[in-house]
């Protein structure tokens, strides 16, 4: 097993992942969530409606409810969030950095986008590519 397999497993230890049908309805019951993929991914193969895109570089500063950069939405470290990108591996990893940040919540879908689209569940924009 590699270094980066032992990471995300170990983070994803941490994680109470949510599966795409989950994570509609946390989104439903006001969770937050969160779209971490390019926007070349987003072009070319739409986005959740409601999802908030956050790019994964400045993740930490929008959803820490301490800083100043933060967003509005991130107005509780116990809220729940639920980040997704591509197909769920480094959305695991950003969610274990928002645990370390004191956001308990924080978590991911399991198989990310492409997961969600694949199950028919609500998308904007293109429904096929990739």
């Amino acid at each position: 097993m590699s270094a980066v397999e032992r990471l995300l497993e170990s983070g994803r230890a941490r994680l109470d992942r949510l599966s795409p049908a989950e994570a509609l309805a946390a989104q439903r019951a006001g969770a937050l969530l969160v779209d971490t993929r390019p926007a070349v991914n987003r072009e070319a193969e739409g986005e959740i409606p409601g999802a908030l895109v956050i790019d994964r570089n400045v993740l930490e500063w929008r959803l820490d409810p301490t800083s100043p950069d933060r967003i509005p939405e991130a107005d509780s470290a116990d809220r729940l969030v639920v980040l997704f990108c591509n197909e769920g591996y480094a959305s695991s990893l950003a969610a274990v950095q928002l645990q370390e940040l004191g956001l308990t919540r924080a978590t991911d879908m399991v198989g990310g986008y492409r997961s969600w689209r694949a199950r028919g569940l609500p998308v904007t924009g293109p429904a096929l590519g990739g």
